[in-house]
């Protein structure tokens, strides 16, 4: 798990990409907000991984804050990349699309919440990278119950919710669930998808039952980190409460 932090809309703000490595590449799930690649470098260094050993990356899912560096790593990178994600996802990521929460009214509605001193320029450039978000083709598409014969064998988990394409990853010799925002931690607790972040709230509650059929040691939580412990029985008590509260709307 990568540390990533950096000032966003005028807060601190980390990010926990996954990186998985063997003799033959390095895999990097998620690249973080635009700008960032320097932090990404740092931080693969730090973990003992040179940038340059970079061979993969899985995107979750579309949202700008997992798709902010990657055209940046593509071209910076002196090997080729190789990036996959859903199919679902695959028209957001290249651009096709407008990302599904980047709506006017979102746009309107970040940039009124930036701090007062945030000075004009940042306020157009982030203005500007919110209507033109980074794009990257996408070269291979992931499907549900895919196992991918990297790093030990790691096992594509559709859990859709956060949006629609949103994947999560199981790295079996580790025991390891990369949830994406699929869950979140806060004060070393797992929590459930953010209802105010997650595109279709019953959805994603559906994708956490789907967990049950793996043994899951660890948790790396995009937003929050790690958890350890009885992941299993913690995920089964979050969906079944969540689907209570839902069902109780």
């Amino acid at each position: 798990m990568l540390e990533v932090t950096a000032i966003v809309m005028g807060k601190t703000n980390t990010i926990h990409p996954v990186l998985i490595w063997d003799e033959d590449g390095a895999i990097l799930v998620d690249t973080g907000y635009p700008g960032q690649l320097p932090l990404f470098r740092e931080a693969m260094e730090k973990a003992g991984v040179p940038f340059d050993k970079l061979s993969k990356v899985v995107i979750t899912h579309q949202d700008l804050d997992h798709i902010g560096s990657l055209p940046a790593m593509l071209n910076e990178s002196s090997r080729k990349i190789e990036v996959l994600a859903h199919e679902a996802e695959l028209p957001y990521i290249q651009g096709e699309k407008r990302l599904l929460k980047v709506t006017p009214e979102a746009i309107a509605q970040a940039l009124a919440s930036l701090p007062k001193e945030v000075p004009p320029e940042w306020r157009s450039a982030f203005k500007a990278t919110l209507e033109n978000p980074p794009k990257a083709k996408v070269d291979t598409t992931v499907a549900d119950g895919e196992k991918l014969p990297y790093c030990g064998g790691i096992t594509i988990i559709g859990t859709p919710g956060h949006t629609p394409g949103h994947i999560s990853l199981y790295h079996h010799p580790s025991k390891t669930l990369i949830s994406g925002d699929a869950m979140t931690v806060a004060d070393g607790q797992l929590l459930g998808p953010a209802p105010q972040h997650t595109f279709d709230m019953n959805l994603a509650i559906r994708s956490l039952k789907k967990l049950a059929q793996y043994d899951i040691e660890t948790v790396v939580c995009y937003h929050g980190g790690l958890y350890k412990g009885n992941a299993n029985e913690r995920i089964a008590e979050l969906a079944n409460g969540l689907q209570t509260k839902q069902q109780n709307r």
